[in-house]
């Protein structure tokens, strides 16, 4: 079963290309592929699949949805994108922070993530408290990740994985610290650093300990930090998943 995407046009199919070029270079320079990637996941993250509201919709960028508690810092990754974006009128803000999503993953080495453009803008934000929340455990990340957003187990771990990149801040999140010892590097290593136990100045999450406490997702840990190839292909088709919430019909 395949999914049918919206067509666009030749000259908006150039813009994206133009546009992703423009993005692995501010990426690189500005060293900001973890905040980047965290807005596209917090654009996308809001989808509910009972009301079909929220999702990658580019509502992200009004104040109103930059305000929720869990979007605390975003506000930054908004406006270093807002100078390429003003480059390309023709691009919708939803398909812009998406496609930022997938280029700041490729610029730290991760898998490539395929793109489909055609996402249009959305006015209304939906209302707070549709993003998981990291004090919590498994059961909360079924309800956010499984009932919400209709992603599987497997989908749950492998997004997990991107806590490879970047760090909390404590005035954002109440955390502070890194998950990994390269945190703009994506690769396997929050799974080795899971399972090898707590290691000083190191960030473990009560979310991200709960997925060794559960007899489905501890496997999937397990194979992950033996198996990069494997978590990158599972975390290529989840993150596709992810940016299109609500976007593409199945066929």
């Amino acid at each position: 079963m395949g999914k049918s995407y919206p067509k666009v046009s030749d000259e908006y199919l150039k813009a994206v290309e133009k546009a992703k070029r423009k993005l692995r270079g501010l990426i690189a320079e500005k060293n900001c592929a973890p905040i980047i990637l965290r807005l596209a996941w917090h654009a996308a993250g809001t989808f509910d699949v009972k009301t079909k509201t929220g999702g990658p919709f580019g509502t992200i960028r009004y104040s109103q949805e930059l305000a929720h508690g869990a979007n605390n810092g975003l506000d930054i990754a908004v406006r270093l994108l807002e100078p390429i974006k003003e480059q390309f009128p023709i691009l919708s803000y939803a398909d812009f922070c998406q496609l930022a999503g997938v280029v700041a993953v490729e610029v730290t080495g991760g898998p490539e993530i395929p793109f489909h453009p055609g996402r249009e803008d959305k006015t209304e934000s939906p209302e707070e408290g549709r993003l998981p929340d990291a004090t919590k455990g498994c059961d909360h990340l079924r309800n956010v990740f499984s009932k919400q957003m209709g992603l599987s187990d497997k989908d749950i771990v492998a997004l997990s994985g991107a806590h490879t990149l970047g760090r909390c801040h404590k005035e954002r999140s109440g955390f502070e610290g890194a998950w990994t010892p390269n945190p703009l590097i994506f690769d396997n290593s929050y799974f080795k650093v899971l399972l090898s136990g707590e290691k000083e100045g190191l960030l473990q999450l009560p979310s991200d300990k709960a997925l060794l406490d559960d007899p489905v997702f501890r496997p999937l840990v397990e194979k992950y930090a033996e198996d990069e190839d494997a978590f990158f292909a599972d975390y290529a088709e989840a993150h596709l998943k992810l940016s299109e919430l609500g976007f593409a019909e199945s066929n």
